[in-house]
């Protein structure tokens, strides 16, 4: 009778194809990983996301799978943001690629469709305006922000709107203050001051030293201005001083005219010339002869 025998493999053997198995293993994870990451890359530039960019200044992302990608481009799209505007938000902003929908993004919605009371179809505008409100922090700075802006006047009839929502992400002590004090110490009222900025309210979002200061400075000293007109012309710190302010006000003084602020500055070039060549024309007949 024969016997047949199973001869174990030599320790070595045994080791060796130990070593070759755990290779292949750890070849086909490093090839598993390394498709993933490509396709993430794929997905990236597919909504136009710079993704070297995106890997600098979020490098989380790299261990970041797909699957959270997509969750956060249906987060922003269940909003009303059409997939342009997701990938120019995430380019924009990479630290959103790796938030966590429900406990980072949604309740920034809620916020503004509960407590600001910002529409539905709106809160697109709203954040396409101003993309920063998503990595802004609720707590620390909407919040405050909101409430500050509340008691400046922003509510009711003069509630913030999805073109006025950009004043959320502003300081209330470094940014918004500021404006506000430096108008007061001009001799304004706050009272007034109150209600330029609910009229204007870009207002708030102007620098005082490059743009209050010098604008202000301009229309004392060389156009012997009176705040009684930026009280009731505010929307005149919203216009360039080297573009606009100055060559038009050179030119009234060149020619002996005379105009308010709005008939200055809200008319186009075309418009303000018009103006020009009527106001020195009824100075001519009023001339006697």
């Amino acid at each position: 009778m024969i016997l047949h025998l199973q001869i174990p493999s030599p320790p070595k053997l045994q080791l060796a194809q130990t070593a070759v198995a755990g290779c292949l293993c750890n070849g086909s994870t490093s090839t598993d990983s390394g498709l993933n990451f490509r396709r993430k890359i794929l997905y990236l530039q597919s909504l136009n996301v710079n993704h070297k960019k995106a890997l600098d200044l979020n490098p989380t992302l790299r261990s970041t799978p797909l699957s959270a990608l997509h969750s956060i481009t249906q987060c922003l799209s269940s909003m009303g943001l059409d997939i342009a505007a997701v990938g120019r938000i995430l380019d924009m902003h990479p630290k959103l690629l790796t938030a966590d929908p429900y406990a980072d993004i949604y309740p920034i919605f809620d916020f503004l469709l509960h407590t600001v009371e910002i529409p539905f179809p709106e809160i697109r505008k709203s954040i396409t305006r101003c993309p920063r409100i998503l990595v802004s922090d609720l707590e620390a700075q909407l919040k405050p922000a909101f409430e500050f802006l509340s008691e400046l006047g922003f509510a009711g009839a003069n509630k913030l709107t999805s073109q006025t929502t950009v004043l959320l992400v502003s300081s209330v002590e470094r940014t918004l203050m500021p404006k506000i004090e430096f108008l007061t110490r001009l001799g304004i009222e706050y009272a007034e001051v109150r209600n330029m900025v609910l009229r204007s309210p870009g207002l708030l979002t102007f620098s005082v030293e490059r743009n209050y200061a010098p604008k202000l400075d301009y229309f004392l000293k060389e156009m012997n201005g009176d705040l009684e007109e930026i009280k009731r012309f505010p929307q005149y710190f919203s216009f360039s001083l080297e573009r606009k302010i100055i060559p038009r006000h050179r030119l009234l003084m060149e020619h002996g005219v005379s105009m308010s602020l709005p008939e200055m500055l809200k008319v186009s070039d075309g418009e303000f010339n018009v103006q020009l060549i009527e106001k020195r024309l009824q100075m001519a007949g009023d001339q006697p002869l």
